[in-house]
């Protein structure tokens, strides 16, 4: 009289959790990665107390020697405004972080004030935190 088990083993792996577990780390590293904007300009920003927790469609970085950037690109002041109406349009609930060193006079940054209020863009400069 043979004793046999009644549970038996499966041997044979199934992939299909774990190709499921990758593609899901794989969407979530592509949708995460196109939210960071990193700046690649060195400035030395004003410092503030308080923070605004608003997200920026898009960024105006101006350094030192006044060269005008929306995100990387480099723009001149003249053409700033039609970059951002090709950039944004006509949307009045759009945010724009500007980015200023901390070294430049008011007037450059009432120039691109004077920009925003113009389209009815709605404007935030950034600051280190103390």
């Amino acid at each position: 009289m043979a004793i046999q088990s009644r549970n038996k083993i499966s041997v044979s792996f199934s992939m299909s959790g774990m190709t499921d577990i990758v593609f899901l780390l794989l969407i979530f590293f592509m949708i995460t990665s196109t939210l960071i904007h990193p700046t690649a300009l060195k400035l030395l920003l004003p410092q503030s107390q308080h923070q605004t927790s608003a997200k920026p469609f898009t960024t105006v970085s101006l350094t030192r020697d006044l060269q005008y950037f929306v995100e990387d690109q480099p723009v001149r002041l003249e053409d700033l405004e039609a970059v951002l109406q090709n950039k944004i349009g006509q949307n009045p609930e759009t945010y724009i972080a500007l980015h200023m060193d901390r070294t430049i006079a008011v007037e450059h940054l009432v120039e691109v004030m004077n920009i925003c209020r113009n389209n009815n863009y709605k404007m935030i400069l950034a600051t280190n935190p103390n």
